[in-house]
Order: structure tokens, then C-alpha cells, then sequence
């Protein structure tokens, strides 16, 4: 197993590579070190002099790949994307280009993107499977395909329509929750209820569909009708065997949030007004701050390894025949 962890942690570091390199390079592509001095100093007629003065105070005075000033490993290290991108492999992220500390910006923005995040993955894995279940349990009847028709339906509207139908009919409308805004504390309960309730019927609909499509194909399988054989009920068989042998899909399919979960939700936090590090993401991309933008994608990047590491490492808790090696 610690074998397994350590293999996988040194395949990630190449990959941790190249998607900084990506994100480096799209985002040099349509811009310059040039304009983002123009845009944060905030002069429409800056001075020259200036522009140089706030590239050198913020290490975009170098070049941006190579150096051919110098020689050797000197022109890859004398570079802005040698010096921007060494110590985010070491968690450092440093200053924003208006000069916040991103490591602490990070910390304080984690805790509403969580407090979204969490019970919206939990509530919504909840309802889905057992909405599945239930459409499993009555397949082939007019409960089973009213229930695919519907699921359709949800899949088929968009994830702004939710967002602004839901604060007009439950905010606007019916005054039962605030339209948007946080608080820390107990008292910011108030201000999650919506976003939390929209992600979760937001997503029901593919949800229940993809869990009824693994449940579907289980219950075919020879051990189910070994199962059924032995005078196991319907509710029985789809508790104790299908459920059980559907984890490892439905693993599978959770890891994909896994980095949402710490990242928050980029549209959500944005309607909502909720300080998370989607909100954060996104107000960063409008200010051209390319700090804030390569830490939050490494952020990113990193966090998704290591749901798929602890996906794997799951796998063994659910299935014993499976092994690391």
C-alpha cells in the first residue's frame, strides 16, 4: 500500500507539471507581463518607468521560458515561470499582484465554499441513490420511466435557471430566505439554505439517472439471481448485494467532486455572494490576477490526485479481492 501512495505521489509531480505549464501558457497567450502592470496599477496613461517598477517589484521583469542571457540550467531558472511555479510545489503561493498573502486569503475563503460543499455533496448522494433504488425497485413500470422522463427534464435545464428561478420564487417571492450574502456562525445558516437545496435538485437529475443505470446492471448479474434463488426479497437483494457491489462505481463518480468540495462552486458562490474560493477564482480571472489563478488550478490539480489516490485506496475497503501494489 505505502508503495502503491508513493509510485502514485511521483507520477503526479510531472503531472502537477505540465498543468502548470498549461495554465502559464494560456494565460501569457493573451496577455503580457505589460498589460497586467497597466491593469493593476490602474493609469490609463502610466508612465513607462512605472510599468518597469511594478514588474521588477512583482518578478515579472524576467523572461517568460527561457533566458538567453544566460547560460546552462540559469536560462529555465532565471524565469517568471521558473520563479512563479518552484515553490508551489512546496504550498507557497505567495502574494496576490495586489499584494495579498494567497495562503491566507485561501484559509479564510475555504470554510463558506466547505459549508456549501459538504452538505450538498452528502444530502445530494443521499437522495440521489435512493432515488435510484427506488427506480431500480419498480423497473420497467410507469414509476421507472416517469422517474427517467423527469430526470431528463432536470438534466436538460440549465444550472443558471435553478440559481435565479430559486431566488425569485423562494427569495424575492416568498421572503423565506435571504437572495443573497454570508455570516460566519450559527447565524449564516440562513444563507445556505438555497445554494445548498438548488445544488442538490441541480443535480438529481443526472445523479439518479447514473445510479439507476449501475444499480440496472448489477441486478442482471448471476449473483443477484443466485441471491433471489435462495428466497433473498427484492428490498433485500438491492440492500445487501447490489447497493454493496455498486460502490465501487459510485466511488468512482464521487471522487470527481472530491476537489469541489475545498474549491467551491465557481457560479454558485458568484449569484449567491458567498466569499468562497469559487467567488475568489472568478473575481481573480476578472482582474487579470495571474497569482491567484495559477495557485487556485495547482490548488486544484493537487486535490484531485489525491481523490483519485484515496478513491484506489477504497476500492480495498469495498471489495477485498482488490490489492495495491
Amino acid at each position: 500500500m505505502l508503495t502503491y501512495i508513493l509510485r502514485r505521489l511521483m507520477y503526479a509531480i510531472p503531472i502537477l507539471i505540465g498543468v502548470n505549464l498549461i495554465t502559464f501558457s494560456l494565460f501569457f497567450i493573451v496577455n503580457t507581463p505589460d498589460n497586467i502592470a497597466r491593469m493593476q496599477l490602474g493609469v490609463k496613461n502610466v508612465t513607462p518607468a512605472a510599468i518597469e517598477k511594478w514588474k521588477a517589484n512583482h518578478g515579472y521583469d524576467k523572461p517568460l521560458l527561457f533566458n538567453k542571457n544566460n547560460d546552462g540550467m540559469a536560462a529555465f531558472t532565471d524565469t517568471i515561470f521558473y520563479t512563479k511555479s518552484v515553490k508551489l510545489f512546496v504550498f507557497d503561493f505567495g502574494s496576490s499582484d495586489e499584494g495579498r498573502d494567497i495562503s491566507h486569503d485561501i484559509q479564510q475563503r475555504m470554510w463558506p465554499s466547505l459549508a456549501i460543499a459538504i452538505p450538498s455533496l452528502l444530502v445530494g448522494l443521499l437522495v440521489n441513490i435512493t432515488l435510484a433504488m427506488l427506480l431500480a425497485f419498480f423497473r420497467g413500470t410507469y414509476i421507472d420511466i416517469t422517474g427517467v422522463i423527469a430526470g431528463i427534464f432536470l438534466i436538460s435545464i440549465s444550472a443558471l435557471f435553478y440559481i435565479i428561478g430559486g431566488q425569485y420564487i423562494m427569495s424575492k417571492l416568498w421572503h423565506l430566505v435571504p437572495i443573497s450574502g454570508y455570516s460566519e456562525g450559527f447565524s449564516g445558516f440562513k444563507f445556505l439554505i438555497l445554494p445548498v437545496a438548488i445544488a442538490i435538485v441541480g443535480g438529481v437529475g443526472s445523479g439518479t439517472r447514473w445510479y439507476r443505470t449501475i444499480f440496472l446492471e448489477e441486478i442482471n448479474k448471476d449473483y443477484v439471481r443466485t441471491a433471489r434463488a435462495k428466497g433473498l426479497s427484492e428490498i433485500g437483494v438491492l440492500f445487501r448485494h447490489v447497493l454493496k457491489n455498486a460502490m465501487i462505481p459510485i466511488l468512482t463518480g464521487v471522487v470527481v467532486i472530491i476537489p469541489l468540495l475545498f474549491m467551491g462552486s465557481l457560479l454558485t458562490e458568484s449569484f449567491f455572494g458567498i466569499p468562497g474560493l469559487g467567488s475568489y477564482t472568478i473575481d481573480a480571472i476578472h482582474a487579470q490576477d495571474f497569482a491567484i489563478v495559477r495557485a487556485m488550478v495547482f490548488l486544484g490539480s493537487v486535490l484531485y490526485i489525491i481523490g483519485l489516490i484515496l478513491t484506489d485506496i477504497s476500492y480495498t475497503l469495498v471489495d477485498p479481492r482488490i490489492r495495491l501494489s
